[in-house]
């Protein structure tokens, strides 16, 4: 059980330092990232405050905003893998986005069972 612990701790710190670099350290990669997709400014901020929300989420003790906070950045990188399906983007580019979703749906899974 205290692997479990570990792991689920890992998880949490590994997401949120990733969200958090990708989103406020890199933020014009991402500017340009969504202009290259033609999407819409109004969008791009809208991902980054769920995304920063949910990271924050992830970063209590409480198992029930744990869970809220991983589960919605699964369903925003299933949005991401269509995106980036519809653009045709090359498959190393979208690594990132199915690395923090397995990541985001292991620490669902895990605090699920440690509930």
């Amino acid at each position: 059980m205290d692997y479990l612990l570990a792991i689920n701790d890992g998880l949490k710190i590994l997401v949120g330092v990733s969200i958090f670099f990708v989103w406020v350290v890199r933020y014009q990669n991402i500017i340009e990232e969504f202009k290259l997709y033609q999407l819409p400014n109004w969008l791009r901020d809208i991902v980054g405050i769920f995304k920063i929300t949910f990271a924050i989420m992830l970063q209590t003790t409480s198992a029930y905003l744990v869970l809220l906070g991983s589960a919605g950045i699964v369903l925003l990188m299933i949005a991401a893998q269509f995106t980036h399906f519809r653009m045709k983007t090359a498959y190393f580019k979208r690594l990132p986005s199915v690395l923090l979703m397995i990541f985001c749906l292991l620490l669902f899974l895990i605090e699920f069972s440690l509930l």
